[in-house]
């Protein structure tokens, strides 16, 4: 009876992928890349520093280097400081200490954001953080069609899920994903210096190692 149910089980699963084409019932994309769009999800990057009369403590102090470390590789346009509610001079004291730690970690004074939240307690902790995005990775593989129905000569389902997925998962900065990265000045200084050479009618490429230190450095390495 159960090699019955068995054979019967798999009866049902092959004819439900026979009735499928390979690219499945959704509306066909023009293209793999529009079926799965690489995408962004909001998030916060946040530490909780709690609040001491003497100020800031070492441990705190390397917890906003790296956050303000963090900030900066992401590109993320305010560093936000949250005070407790309640008036607490001693907080209020901690948060504008923090925002000096943070700008002596390099970060600009008008990027930093000093703020207050609802708090239970007036000395609750003073949080720092910022928002972030991340890459959204697509789930492949969840559902498969019958890969040899391609009369309608288009991709299967899962066509393009794993490059758009190992993309996702690599880049570095998610923000390259909602928009390009302003390019970095030229360096105008060797261009003039290339531009003289050339009207002086000296050589403009940069001058090249001799053979008796591409020899030595050759020997070194083998």
């Amino acid at each position: 009876m159960i090699r019955s149910l068995l054979v019967a089980s798999g009866a049902l699963v092959l004819t439900g992928c026979v009735g499928l084409p390979a690219e499945g019932l959704d509306p066909a994309p023009l293209n793999p890349n529009s079926r799965y769009s690489l995408q962004v999800e909001p998030g916060i990057e946040r530490v909780a520093l709690a609040v001491h009369d003497t100020g800031l403590s070492a441990n705190q102090t390397r917890a906003l280097e790296d956050i303000a470390g963090r900030f900066y590789a992401e590109g993320a346009p305010v560093l936000r400081i949250e005070a407790p509610s309640g008036n607490d001079p001693v907080a209020s004291e901690m948060a504008w200490r923090i925002k000096g730690a943070l700008e002596a970690s390099g970060v600009s004074s008008y990027q930093v954001q000093v703020v207050t939240y609802v708090a239970p307690d007036p000395r609750a902790p003073v949080l720092v953080g910022f928002d972030t995005v991340r890459a959204v990775v697509p789930q492949c593989g969840t559902g498969w069609t019958n890969l040899t129905r391609t009369g309608s000569n288009a991709g299967y389902g899962n066509f393009g899920c794993a490059v758009n997925a190992n993309l996702a998962a690599q880049i570095a900065n998610p923000r390259d994903i909602v928009q390009p990265r302003t390019m970095t000045p030229v360096d105008a200084g060797r261009r003039a210096v290339v531009f003289d050479n050339y009207r002086q009618g000296e050589q403009t490429a940069a001058p090249q190692e001799d053979l008796v230190a591409r020899t030595q450095v050759s020997r070194a390495v083998d």
